[in-house]
């Protein structure tokens, strides 16, 4: 929804200097290896034509997807060397739809393959696509019977030009986790066996902490999302990424309440002493989550405030008792994602991650960009 910034609810600021900023550090930290984006789900919520125009600008010739709506959407302001791979691979029927607008599928199953085949036959031409393997994480990919088929039958790829093995890791994010060391060799031995037959065949693995995890994992593309857009990439240990975002929320009236009053819904919260009560134009509704309810904080001029009673559809409600007054007139804005309360510790408090917490912002607020 756009609309004026002084009749926005809330604030949304998208800081694409910072959001470049991570995107050269993490291909500097990849080395030779090529940095694509994430940018499925509107850029994690930060919208996706700007985002990837800014990554674009930056050297980026990787864009990830989930769904080919998405790739439809985006294919239009991004130059066409420039790579969109849908990684949920083609809707059922849809196949040809990937060669008018340009982007190429991610296969994840002995079906999409043969459709994919069919078409080539069809065109009488090579198509390119990714092809995706499970290794350990259940989600999507060929499985292991899969994977025995084709690698007992390369002729299931006639006619497909695959321009990388993909896999993705369950538990990067945690370095000490086994599972890690795992999904490497299992990738790793596969690639052996399929590099007999594609040579020089090359490979996607490392998310976001995934690039983290050392040389060893970075192969040809990684495909940050998160740590681009802020999040810790690496759990228990302080993030080198730049704050992308930052949220305000602006108080709609201030009340006194005396001791022993309650506030919000179901009476969660009751004022100890007397005390000044906020409310804010930010709901559930706009993705500040339920879960925040009388454990979130806000900052005013650099004040801690508390959130307290049960978050609402449309505002939050905040103890401003201690805040000078003169900062407390209808309109003003507090800060709910700053530096004094990144992504990641608005999720921690909410008991989620921080992907959830970019991911649920909502169309009602206005968002501003940022850019050299």
């Amino acid at each position: 929804m756009l609309q004026e910034a002084g009749r926005a609810g809330a604030l949304l600021t998208i800081d694409l200097r910072a959001l470049r900023a991570n995107y050269r550090y993490l291909q500097g930290r990849l080395g030779k290896a090529a940095c694509g984006a994430a940018v499925k789900a509107d850029a994690y919520g930060l919208g996706a034509i700007p985002v990837s125009k800014a990554l674009v600008d930056e050297g980026c010739r990787h864009l990830f997807v989930a769904q080919l709506e998405e790739a439809i959407s985006l294919r239009a302001h991004i130059p066409h060397d420039v790579a969109i791979y849908v990684m949920h691979g083609s809707p059922v029927g849809y196949e040809a739809e990937f060669i008018e607008y340009a982007c190429t599928p991610v296969l994840n199953s002995l079906d999409q393959i043969a459709a994919w085949r069919k078409l080539a036959q069809e065109r009488q031409e090579n198509l390119p696509a990714v092809i995706q393997i499970d290794t350990g994480m259940a989600r999507m990919g060929l499985s292991q019977a899969e994977l025995i088929t084709w690698l007992n039958d390369f002729s299931i790829t006639d006619g497909i030009d695959v321009h990388y093995a993909m896999s993705h890791l369950a538990c990067a994010e945690d370095q000490l986790d086994p599972m890690n060391q795992m999904q490497l060799k299992g990738f790793q031995h596969l690639l052996a066996q399929l590099r007999q037959h594609y040579l020089g065949l090359k490979a996607s693995f490392s998310n976001s902490s995934g690039i983290f995890l050392g040389t060893d994992f970075h192969f040809d593309l990684a495909r940050p999302g998160a740590a681009l857009y802020g999040v810790a990439p690496v759990a228990g240990q302080a993030s080198p990424m730049h704050s992308v975002v930052q949220l305000q929320g602006r108080i709609i009236q201030t009340r006194e309440i005396p001791m022993g009053a309650s506030v919000g819904y179901s009476k969660t919260w009751r004022a100890t002493q007397p005390s000044k009560i906020a409310t804010v134009s930010v709901g559930y509704a706009d993705g500040w989550l339920r879960s925040l309810s009388n454990c979130g904080v806000a900052h005013i001029a650099g004040v801690e405030v508390p959130m307290v009673g049960n978050v609402s559809m449309d505002t939050i409600t905040l103890n401003v008792s201690h805040v000078d007054p003169q900062l407390l007139y209808p309109g003003a804005l507090v800060d709910l994602i700053c530096p004094n309360n990144t992504v990641d510790q608005v999720a921690k408090r909410a008991g989620t991650i921080g992907y959830e917490i970019l991911t649920s912002l909502g169309p009602r607020y206005q968002r501003h960009y940022i850019d050299a």
